[in-house]
């Protein structure tokens, strides 16, 4: 399905949505900094080829910039982005941990959206701008899926932990947005600084292993962690001990995520180019 048909076709889909379908509606995953972090790392491990199709789409638009293209649209009063677009940031998980097919609601979700996006990206006739909306969305929804509050769970229908209610530092919080961007802020750094620290710690050995353009691999690493990331006790109250349990998980999954962007967009335009040929 190309994007005008997948934006009629979810617009259309939008009011039939279900229950489970919502229980995961998260606000902004990572934040600006966490994604244009995962952007940046990514453009460490891109291919030649897919180097010079990015650029031919974005002209002099990083990764980076283009990773937080699809949450400074959500205020544009056009029903793609007031309707359409909003489930295509997070995966709800009827089972523990693997994504399935009837997982996905009539609106679409992320997983959807990151199929037809890059189907878009590889049309013949999908017009330029497709393309670019279609690349800056698949850098998006990558971050998103390695964030793991972005795969809910319909079982403790909590909305990606968004009705879990929190004091981080003393202030009023829940705790989709602790990991959204609680965590990341905390560590006080542009996302620049942020991304030199942690692209310089990735191994050969770990940038082989996590780059697998595979989102079935993705979410069922976020299921698993999402369900380690709730507090341990009923107290609300989130400092010091959170931030040193759980940050060294966070800069993990913004390293994978930046190594799988590239990954994932490596293996599209390699299998493009030899289409082409």
């Amino acid at each position: 399905m190309n994007l005008s048909k997948l934006a009629l076709a979810a617009a259309g889909a939008f009011a039939l949505a279900s229950a489970a379908s919502l229980v995961a509606t998260p606000a902004h995953a990572w934040g600006k900094t966490g994604h244009r972090i995962t952007g940046k790392i990514a453009t460490h491990y891109l291919t030649d080829d897919a180097r010079a199709a990015i650029a031919d789409l974005l002209g002099p638009e990083s990764l980076a910039e283009a990773s937080t293209y699809a949450d400074e649209m959500r205020s544009n009063p056009d029903k793609f982005w007031q309707e359409t677009a909003n489930p295509f940031h997070y995966v709800t998980l009827q089972q523990p941990h693997d994504y399935h097919a009837d997982d996905c609601p009539p609106e679409g979700d992320a997983f959807s959206a990151l199929e037809d996006f890059t189907a878009t990206l590889t049309s013949d006739s999908a017009s330029r701008q497709e393309k670019q909306l279609a690349l800056r969305f698949i850098v998006h929804i990558i971050g998103d899926l390695h964030q793991p509050l972005h795969v809910g769970s319909a079982a403790l229908n909590d909305r990606g932990g968004n009705d879990v209610k929190v004091v981080f530092f003393g202030e009023q919080s829940n705790l989709h947005r602790v990991w959204d961007s609680g965590l990341v802020d905390h560590q006080q750094l542009s996302y620049s600084e942020f991304s030199h620290w942690l692209q310089r710690r990735i191994t050969a050995e770990q940038a082989n292993t996590w780059a697998t353009p595979d989102p079935y691999t993705w979410i069922r690493e976020s299921s698993k962690l999402r369900d380690e990331v709730y507090p341990q006790t009923d107290e609300p109250y989130l400092g010091w001990d959170y931030v040193y349990n759980y940050t060294p998980i966070m800069k993990q999954r913004l390293q994978q995520g930046g190594v799988r962007i590239a990954a994932y967009l490596n293996d599209v335009f390699a299998k493009a180019a030899s289409n082409e040929g």
